[in-house]
Protein backbone atom coordinates (compact mmCIF):
# COMPACT_ATOMS: atom_id res chain seq x y z
CA UNK A 1 0.00 0.00 0.00
CA UNK A 2 1.20 4.01 -0.62
CA UNK A 3 2.65 5.26 2.30
CA UNK A 4 0.13 8.10 2.04
CA UNK A 5 -2.67 5.49 2.06
CA UNK A 6 -1.22 3.75 5.07
CA UNK A 7 -0.75 7.17 6.61
CA UNK A 8 -4.58 7.61 6.33
CA UNK A 9 -5.04 4.62 7.89
CA UNK A 10 -2.70 5.07 11.01
CA UNK A 11 -4.18 8.06 11.46
CA UNK A 12 -7.86 6.69 11.30
CA UNK A 13 -6.22 3.78 14.02
CA UNK A 14 -4.57 6.50 16.27
CA UNK A 15 -7.81 8.06 16.79
CA UNK A 16 -10.02 5.12 17.91
CA UNK A 17 -6.63 3.68 19.88
CA UNK A 18 -6.99 7.36 21.53
CA UNK A 19 -10.33 7.40 22.95
CA UNK A 20 -10.22 3.98 23.92
CA UNK A 21 -6.86 4.54 25.99
CA UNK A 22 -6.74 8.50 26.42
CA UNK A 23 -3.68 7.50 29.60
CA UNK A 24 -0.94 5.13 28.67
CA UNK A 25 2.02 4.60 30.48
CA UNK A 26 4.31 1.27 30.71
CA UNK A 27 2.85 -0.85 33.28
CA UNK A 28 6.47 -1.76 34.54
CA UNK A 29 7.29 -0.81 38.33
CA UNK A 30 10.32 1.93 38.41
CA UNK A 31 10.91 4.84 39.92
CA UNK A 32 13.99 6.15 38.35
CA UNK A 33 15.63 5.61 34.52
CA UNK A 34 18.13 2.77 35.90
CA UNK A 35 14.85 0.70 37.08
CA UNK A 36 13.44 1.54 34.32
CA UNK A 37 16.19 -0.21 32.50
CA UNK A 38 16.68 -3.07 34.49
CA UNK A 39 13.40 -4.04 34.57
CA UNK A 40 12.56 -3.73 31.22
CA UNK A 41 15.82 -6.35 30.39
CA UNK A 42 14.11 -8.72 32.62
CA UNK A 43 10.52 -8.28 30.82
CA UNK A 44 12.31 -10.42 27.91
CA UNK A 45 10.27 -13.45 27.25
CA UNK A 46 8.13 -12.37 30.83
CA UNK A 47 4.84 -10.74 31.21
CA UNK A 48 4.86 -7.04 33.27
CA UNK A 49 3.44 -8.59 36.09
CA UNK A 50 5.95 -11.18 36.49
CA UNK A 51 8.75 -8.54 36.53
CA UNK A 52 7.07 -6.49 38.99
CA UNK A 53 6.53 -9.21 41.72
CA UNK A 54 10.26 -9.66 41.36
CA UNK A 55 11.40 -6.22 41.21
CA UNK A 56 9.02 -5.07 43.93
CA UNK A 57 11.44 -7.39 46.29
CA UNK A 58 14.93 -7.04 43.92
CA UNK A 59 14.48 -3.07 44.17
CA UNK A 60 14.56 -3.87 48.12
CA UNK A 61 17.66 -5.27 47.90
CA UNK A 62 19.45 -3.16 44.90
CA UNK A 63 19.22 0.12 44.59
CA UNK A 64 21.90 1.63 42.39
CA UNK A 65 23.97 0.76 39.48
CA UNK A 66 26.87 0.18 42.12
CA UNK A 67 24.58 -2.10 44.05
CA UNK A 68 23.80 -4.26 40.97
CA UNK A 69 27.32 -3.70 39.97
CA UNK A 70 28.84 -5.17 43.47
CA UNK A 71 26.25 -8.07 43.81
CA UNK A 72 27.41 -11.72 42.96
CA UNK A 73 25.86 -13.43 39.89
CA UNK A 74 24.26 -16.09 41.97
CA UNK A 75 22.50 -12.91 43.89
CA UNK A 76 21.04 -11.47 41.43
CA UNK A 77 20.07 -14.86 39.93
CA UNK A 78 18.01 -16.01 42.78
CA UNK A 79 15.99 -13.04 42.94
CA UNK A 80 15.31 -13.22 39.48
CA UNK A 81 15.14 -16.38 38.85
CA UNK A 82 10.94 -16.72 38.28
CA UNK A 83 11.44 -14.13 34.90
CA UNK A 84 13.20 -16.91 32.80
CA UNK A 85 16.40 -16.84 31.07
CA UNK A 86 17.93 -15.47 34.29
CA UNK A 87 21.11 -16.76 34.15
CA UNK A 88 21.47 -14.18 31.02
CA UNK A 89 19.61 -11.49 32.39
CA UNK A 90 21.58 -11.43 35.34
CA UNK A 91 24.91 -11.58 33.33
CA UNK A 92 23.14 -8.78 31.06
CA UNK A 93 21.63 -6.60 34.30
CA UNK A 94 25.26 -6.68 36.39
CA UNK A 95 27.45 -5.76 33.30
CA UNK A 96 25.44 -3.27 32.12
CA UNK A 97 25.40 -1.16 35.87
CA UNK A 98 29.11 -1.50 35.36
CA UNK A 99 29.61 0.19 32.27
CA UNK A 100 26.99 2.59 33.47
CA UNK A 101 28.99 3.11 36.43
CA UNK A 102 32.55 3.25 34.45
CA UNK A 103 31.80 5.58 31.35
CA UNK A 104 28.32 7.14 32.35
CA UNK A 105 28.55 8.10 35.79
CA UNK A 106 25.91 5.72 37.24
CA UNK A 107 23.44 7.75 34.84
CA UNK A 108 21.82 6.19 31.96
CA UNK A 109 22.43 7.70 28.75
CA UNK A 110 18.89 9.68 27.04
CA UNK A 111 20.28 8.52 23.68
CA UNK A 112 19.30 5.28 21.69
CA UNK A 113 22.54 5.12 19.96
CA UNK A 114 24.57 5.28 23.69
CA UNK A 115 21.80 2.87 25.22
CA UNK A 116 22.00 0.21 22.87
CA UNK A 117 26.14 -0.11 23.58
CA UNK A 118 24.71 -1.25 26.98
CA UNK A 119 24.99 -4.87 27.66
CA UNK A 120 21.21 -6.52 27.18
CA UNK A 121 20.29 -3.49 25.86
CA UNK A 122 18.54 -3.76 22.24
CA UNK A 123 16.32 -1.10 20.44
CA UNK A 124 13.16 -2.38 22.01
CA UNK A 125 14.77 -1.92 25.38
CA UNK A 126 16.04 1.41 24.91
CA UNK A 127 12.74 2.76 23.42
CA UNK A 128 11.05 1.55 26.25
CA UNK A 129 14.07 3.62 28.93
CA UNK A 130 13.27 6.60 26.06
CA UNK A 131 9.73 7.63 25.38
CA UNK A 132 8.89 6.57 29.74
CA UNK A 133 12.19 8.05 31.31
CA UNK A 134 12.85 10.75 29.26
CA UNK A 135 9.78 11.99 27.76
CA UNK A 136 11.90 11.14 24.07
CA UNK A 137 9.43 9.55 21.41
CA UNK A 138 10.27 6.00 20.38
CA UNK A 139 8.88 2.78 18.36
CA UNK A 140 8.73 -0.01 20.56
CA UNK A 141 7.77 -3.02 19.19
CA UNK A 142 7.00 -6.03 21.10
CA UNK A 143 5.59 -9.47 20.20
CA UNK A 144 2.04 -7.18 20.38
CA UNK A 145 2.78 -4.24 18.52
CA UNK A 146 4.76 -6.61 15.74
CA UNK A 147 1.52 -8.78 16.03
CA UNK A 148 -0.89 -6.32 15.36
CA UNK A 149 0.65 -3.83 12.83
CA UNK A 150 0.77 -7.04 11.17
CA UNK A 151 -3.05 -7.48 11.42
CA UNK A 152 -3.65 -3.84 10.48
CA UNK A 153 -1.53 -3.71 7.04
CA UNK A 154 0.51 -1.45 9.17
CA UNK A 155 3.53 -3.63 7.92
CA UNK A 156 4.40 -6.87 5.47
CA UNK A 157 7.72 -6.84 7.87
CA UNK A 158 8.21 -10.14 10.82
CA UNK A 159 11.74 -8.25 11.88
CA UNK A 160 10.59 -5.79 14.48
CA UNK A 161 13.52 -2.90 13.58
CA UNK A 162 11.65 -3.61 9.87
CA UNK A 163 8.90 -2.95 11.71
CA UNK A 164 10.17 0.02 13.97
CA UNK A 165 10.90 1.67 10.62
CA UNK A 166 8.21 1.01 8.65
CA UNK A 167 6.07 2.49 11.73
CA UNK A 168 8.24 5.99 11.98
CA UNK A 169 7.11 6.56 8.54
CA UNK A 170 3.80 6.86 8.65
CA UNK A 171 3.27 7.62 12.23
CA UNK A 172 3.74 11.63 13.58
CA UNK A 173 7.34 11.45 15.65
CA UNK A 174 5.37 12.99 18.43
CA UNK A 175 3.27 9.79 18.83
CA UNK A 176 5.65 7.44 18.62
CA UNK A 177 5.66 5.76 22.31
CA UNK A 178 2.11 6.40 22.92
CA UNK A 179 0.65 4.25 19.68
CA UNK A 180 2.97 1.18 20.15
CA UNK A 181 2.10 1.53 24.03
CA UNK A 182 -2.02 1.72 23.09
CA UNK A 183 -1.65 -1.18 21.16
CA UNK A 184 0.08 -2.84 23.78
CA UNK A 185 -2.87 -2.33 25.60
CA UNK A 186 -4.97 -2.90 22.44
CA UNK A 187 -3.36 -6.49 22.22
CA UNK A 188 -3.71 -7.45 25.85
CA UNK A 189 -8.02 -6.38 25.89
CA UNK A 190 -8.36 -7.30 21.88
CA UNK A 191 -6.18 -8.19 19.53
CA UNK A 192 -4.34 -11.32 21.53
CA UNK A 193 -2.59 -14.01 19.93
CA UNK A 194 -5.03 -16.38 20.13
CA UNK A 195 -8.80 -16.20 19.84
CA UNK A 196 -8.82 -12.65 18.67
CA UNK A 197 -12.01 -10.90 19.87
CA UNK A 198 -12.23 -9.70 16.56
CA UNK A 199 -16.51 -9.08 16.50
CA UNK A 200 -16.18 -6.88 19.84
CA UNK A 201 -12.81 -5.19 18.30
CA UNK A 202 -12.83 -1.35 17.53
CA UNK A 203 -10.85 -1.84 14.93
CA UNK A 204 -12.45 -4.10 13.02
CA UNK A 205 -13.54 -2.33 10.03
CA UNK A 206 -9.96 -1.17 9.33
CA UNK A 207 -8.66 -4.79 9.48
CA UNK A 208 -7.87 -6.42 6.70
CA UNK A 209 -6.45 -9.71 8.27
CA UNK A 210 -8.19 -12.90 6.80
CA UNK A 211 -7.74 -14.69 9.75
CA UNK A 212 -10.39 -12.68 11.60
CA UNK A 213 -12.55 -14.87 14.22
CA UNK A 214 -16.43 -15.04 14.76
CA UNK A 215 -18.60 -14.81 17.14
Amino acid sequence: MEPAKLRKRSDKIRKILRSLYPEVKTQLYCRNAFELLVATILSAQCTDKQVNRVTAVLFKKFRTPRDFAEASLQQIETLIRSTGFYRNKAKNIKNCAAVLLNHYSGRVPDSLEELVKLPGVGRKTANVVLGAAFGIPGVVVDTHVGRITQRLGLTENNDPVKIEFDLMKILPKSDWSDFTLRLIYFGREYCTARKPKCPDCPLLELCPWPGKTEA
